[in-house]
């Protein structure tokens, strides 16, 4: 069995930080300590001085897309590719996704694993649900069963078959879910309002004016509608990438009746406004829902230190800088951005520029509340004895700039160019084995883990 002993660095999980030694004996977290005797060890023991560094649990971004087929082409980042980036940026495990075949949600499910066998790093898969059905009860049991936690349901994209119109389906779809102990997750954005905005439309469609054809108006109007089928039937449903205050403030609405609603945000809602979309290099920052005001970043800032938002993740899903930029029409741009390996430098930046915003809540955000919400818990997300050794040596003082020269997105660009972050992973262990070190690679095809959640 071999050994690792962390010594010297300084533990960082949601509860406290505090100097202390960790031994890993496999891929286990064997005992934390504040001081744990080398001599004891067997000889063959591999010592890491953590001085001066942060020892964190390994990352969770909880909404990626690596090999996404999609409008006739796929992602830049295939599952190694995504694997490599995820792992310089101290990520050790994703949620990734599955799409609804409308045959056979278990067959679909199968479908995506096989395709990530070879990740190098841990992952589990929402599972898309994209058409109701007769079964729709029984098709959800036999991928509960597989271990999938939860559900991703949209309120728009009618047009390419994603969306379950008619309100009573959903809600039989919300209602299966909630007997099976299933989380509902939902991209907001409400597509009657899309659709009317698109035929009445007399402007261009440039990068800049996808912001005023997918308003923050469809994506309160879509949480609203979402968060009163969850009221019936007294269910916590789970709002990806929240991109607005006006969204933010359905949210408060629907929180001040009891309406159970987890939110999740990301970096370029909270760092990057529409004005990005302007000039010859707009298409690069096309994702859906779109960018929006400096307004909207302040207020989802606003609601990360208020603890109004549970979870940051990154919706990466990266096509090339060279793809992004074959079309100046947002109906034609390949949508999405890179950004797995900047969540955590990003995000520290965030925390130390605020002054009120602590390493610890980082973690909860990162790594911690995720792993809860997903039935992941304690195995991912924490730093108890017993559970995986997934482990981030942090300097939480070095201070570098975010570019195409710095990331390692097979997109050959990170949507942060030019932007200046304090914290940098310098080790990232996956179960005990290290798969980064020191700017060095050694993560390897297949050696990722399909996680069955514990719902």
């Amino acid at each position: 069995m071999a050994y690792t002993l962390i010594k010297g660095g300084l533990l960082v999980d949601t509860e406290w930080m505090r100097h202390q030694d960790i031994l890993i004996e496999g891929s286990k977290i064997k005992r934390v300590a504040p001081v744990i005797d080398q001599a004891q060890l067997p000889s063959d023991t591999a010592v890491i001085d953590a001085s001066g560094l942060c020892v964190l649990p390994g990352i969770i971004d909880a909404h990626t897309h690596y090999h996404l087929v999609s409008r006739g082409t796929v992602t830049a980042d295939s599952f190694e590719e995504g694997s490599r980036l995820a792992a310089f940026g101290g990520v050790t495990t994703v949620v990734d996704f599955a799409d609804d075949d409308k045959h056979s949600l278990l067959g679909s499910f199968n479908a995506r694993r096989r395709e990530m066998a070879s990740m190098a790093i841990d992952y589990t898969l929402h599972q898309g649900v994209y058409a109701y059905r007769d079964d729709i009860a029984a098709e959800l049991r036999s991928i509960a069963e597989a271990g999938v936690g939860t559900l991703k349901i949209f309120t728009t994209y009618r047009d390419v078959g994603y969306l379950v119109e008619k309100r009573e389906e959903l809600k039989a779809i919300f209602s299966a879910a909630k007997d099976l102990g299933l989380l509902v997750t939902v991209h907001s954005e409400d597509d009657h309002i899309i659709t009317e905005i698109g035929r009445n439309w007399k402007g261009g469609y440039r990068p800049i004016d996808h912001a005023s054809l997918r308003p923050a108006e469809a994506e309160a109007e879509a949480i609203k509608y979402v968060g009163g089928i969850a009221e019936e039937l007294d269910m916590p449903v789970y709002i990806v990438h929240l991109s607005s205050k006006a969204g933010l403030e359905a949210v408060r609405e629907l929180r001040s009746r009891g309406v159970k609603l987890i939110c999740e945000t990301t970096p370029h809602y909270l760092f990057l406004d529409k004005s990005k979309l302007e000039g010859d290099k707009g298409p690069l920052y096309v994702m859906t829902p779109p960018l929006r005001t400096k307004e909207d970043n302040e207020a989802l800032q606003e609601a990360v230190l208020n603890g109004e938002i549970q979870v940051i993740a990154t919706d990466h899903c990266a096509f090339t800088y060279e793809q992004k930029l074959e079309s100046n029409d947002c109906r034609t741009i390949y949508p999405g951005i890179p950004g797995t390996e900047e969540l955590l430098p990003l995000v520290n930046t965030f925390a130390l520029s605020s002054g009120s915003l602590s390493l610890s809540q980082v973690v909860n955000l990162l790594s911690t509340s995720p792993a809860k919400i997903f039935g992941l818990y304690p195995e991912k997300g924490s730093l108890e004895e017993g559970t995986d050794a997934d482990i981030v040596l942090f300097d939480p003082d070095f201070s570098w700039t975010l570019s195409r020269d710095t990331i390692h997105s097979a997109s050959g660009y990170t949507a942060y160019e030019g932007m200046n972050v304090t914290g940098k992973v310098v080790m990232t262990y996956l179960r005990g084995r290290l798969v980064m070190g020191d700017g060095i690679y050694l993560g390897l095809s297949g050696d990722g883990r399909y996680l069955k959640v514990k719902r």
